[in-house]
């Protein structure tokens, strides 16, 4: 089972060259991986919110190791062509640490949706993501794109270059894990992140609901879970989770916090 630390860029942790020394120290200190939220606001109190895309650029020149991602990006707020672009680019810089983290994203921390007169529907963000997910496989081929679909047309177009990694960057879907569909979706790529989880049993029912939904199908899948630091990450190892992340609360996130966790290391 591998091991990340996973924060918002709130606040103290809104500035990208801090991210990147974390990211260093993390690296030097044994985690795995290195994840960031991907939001525009939050409620109060929080008031600073970096980048995602611009931090992992930074946290991805001061490391060698570890993967890195946004985790998770609300597809239907970006579009799924400069996207391409982006991950594609950020997986070469990286030498091939990209892991992208897809959802559906909620109105309900920030109103962050409907303050910049984003889609709030969550039926019809559904089908957006389903519809950029599409896409972004299909750009990181190297083959010409034909898209025209409900919310996205891309006509012809061919991203050069690729990803390093082949067949493209890895895709871990999150949902409720109460929602069958996100679950069917995340079979379809790379890993299911379950948002709220709750016990090593909930982890192990999932675990076996995906193991009946893919069949015999080979390919590595991951399962990740969030827990909070201190928690023995053991019984959701053996439950079928592959990564754990640190779920730290933004209402008590403070950079010493922050560096007592990842200090600390990850738990064997």
């Amino acid at each position: 089972m591998k091991a990340a630390m996973w924060l918002p860029l709130f606040d103290e942790l809104a500035d990208p060259a801090l991210l990147a020394r974390l990211a260093a120290r993390a690296e030097e200190a044994g985690w795995n991986g290195f994840f960031v939220w991907d939001h525009l606001r939050w409620r109060a109190p929080v008031r600073q919110v970096a980048d995602p895309w611009i931090t992992l650029t930074a946290m991805a020149t001061a490391t060698e190791r570890l993967r890195l991602g946004p985790m998770v990006t609300p597809l239907a707020r970006r579009r799924p062509a400069k996207l391409a672009r982006e991950t594609a680019t950020l997986d070469r810089l990286s030498g091939g640490r990209l892991v992208l983290g897809a959802g559906l994203g909620s109105d309900r921390f920030g109103a962050e949706l409907s303050a910049t007169g984003e889609e709030v529907d969550d039926r019809r963000r559904a089908r957006m993501l389903d519809e950029a997910l599409g896409i972004l496989t299909a750009a990181w081929s190297g083959e010409p794109v034909h898209h025209h679909g409900d919310h996205y047309t891309v006509d012809g177009v061919r991203f050069l270059p690729r990803p390093a990694q082949e067949p493209g960057v890895p895709v871990w879907v999150a949902g409720f894990p109460g929602n069958p569909r996100p679950i069917r979706r995340a079979v379809r790529y790379d890993g299911f992140f379950p948002v709220n989880l709750g016990s090593p049993g909930r982890v192990a029912e999932i675990a076996a609901t995906v193991a009946g939904l893919r069949g015999g199908d080979t390919r590595p899948f991951d399962l990740v879970v969030a827990i909070a630091p201190g928690t023995d990450p053991a019984p959701y190892a053996e439950a079928g989770a592959t990564w754990w992340l640190t779920d730290v609360d933004p209402a008590e996130l403070t950079l010493d916090r922050v560096v007592g966790v990842l200090e600390d290391g990850p738990a064997r």
